[in-house]
């Protein structure tokens, strides 16, 4: 006689079978965001393999190839498929390196958001009182400033304290403390409504009945409770960070020529547009165009499927 006992799922068995999966298999327009979004990065972060050249490796840049337009262009040169820029790099090898970029200032600053954002808004919907007042009129402060305006303030001091080439080394760390820093209050007012919805729940007293302090009870058993708007805030902020970035570059506080990101390459060919090198500015702010609406359309789709009543799949 043989016993046989039930195997419990896999989690990959049990996301094959969650709504998420289920409604990702109905929606064209999430399945064609999410595959335009994982080639650009894919693209972005091969750029050492895939880019014809290298755009910070001076001895491959020449200047007599400057404005050389793309290949379906008169006068095109066949070794630069997307032309060149003004300073003669090949413009494809530097729109996968400043894509690398700006992703990664996106991607960092959102980390630094959610770090901050999560943390103060657990503490403010849990703990309450003066605490809760205190980080609440805080974020409101800072909500009370543009992004934009805050990231500008703060790019101008640092840069004019610690000097242009200070700046321009730590571009991208700076970026992302400027970018994450003048964001956070967004995670935490949405953490801090989610907390206080859940922090009245039997599960928070049983665990405080157990003995269980409070950091535990916040980190442990209240937080997973929360994640489904932090998933949906955190697409809508990656690509809020790259075009504060892109804007940033634009205005001479992001990164410099010499480490382009797809900023600062619209920033670099925008001068040129009118002598017909349109296509310096064109083709990168193309690229960022389709990064960011591939971002906020899988956002809104993970938004409908994270609330029932918006979805209509």
């Amino acid at each position: 006689m043989t016993m046989t006992t039930n195997k419990a799922p896999s989690r990959l068995d049990r996301f094959r079978d969650s709504f998420v999966w289920y409604s990702f298999k109905r929606d064209r327009t999430a399945q064609l965001c999410l595959a335009v979004f994982l080639c650009l990065v894919v693209a972005a972060f091969s750029a050492p393999l895939l880019a014809p050249t290298d755009p910070y490796d001076l001895r491959q840049i020449d200047i007599m190839a400057s404005e050389l337009p793309p290949f379906w262009i008169d006068g095109a040169d066949e070794q630069y498929s997307l032309g060149t820029d003004a300073q003669g790099r090949d413009l494809w090898s530097i729109i996968l390196y400043g894509t690398r970029v700006s992703l990664l200032i996106g991607f960092g600053a959102v980390i630094l958001q959610a770090l901050l954002g999560v943390t103060f808004g657990l503490m403010a919907g849990y703990l309450g009182g003066r605490v809760d007042a205190f980080l609440m009129r805080l974020a409101d402060i800072q909500l009370s400033f543009s992004t934009l305006m805050v990231a500008i303030v703060v790019g101008a001091v640092v840069k004019a304290t610690l000097g242009g080439a200070f700046y321009s080394q730590y571009a991208v760390l700076m970026l992302v403390l400027i970018i994450g820093l003048a964001e956070w209050p967004q995670y935490a007012r949405t953490v801090r409504a989610s907390v206080l919805a859940e922090k009245g729940k039997e599960y928070v007293d049983a665990a405080r009945v157990m003995g269980l302090r409070s950091k535990r009870i916040m980190f442990r058993h209240v937080l997973p409770n929360t994640l489904s708007p932090i998933f949906v805030i955190s697409t809508v902020q990656i690509a809020n960070a790259i075009i504060s970035e892109a804007a940033l570059s634009f205005l001479g506080l992001g990164m410099p020529e010499t480490h382009p990101s797809l900023g600062s390459l619209i920033k670099a060919g925008f001068d040129y547009i009118q002598s017909g090198s349109w296509w310096i500015t064109l083709i990168p702010g193309a690229v960022l165009v389709v990064l960011v609406l591939s971002i906020n359309l899988l956002g809104d789709w993970l938004r409908d499927v994270m609330n029932p009543r918006l979805y209509k799949g």
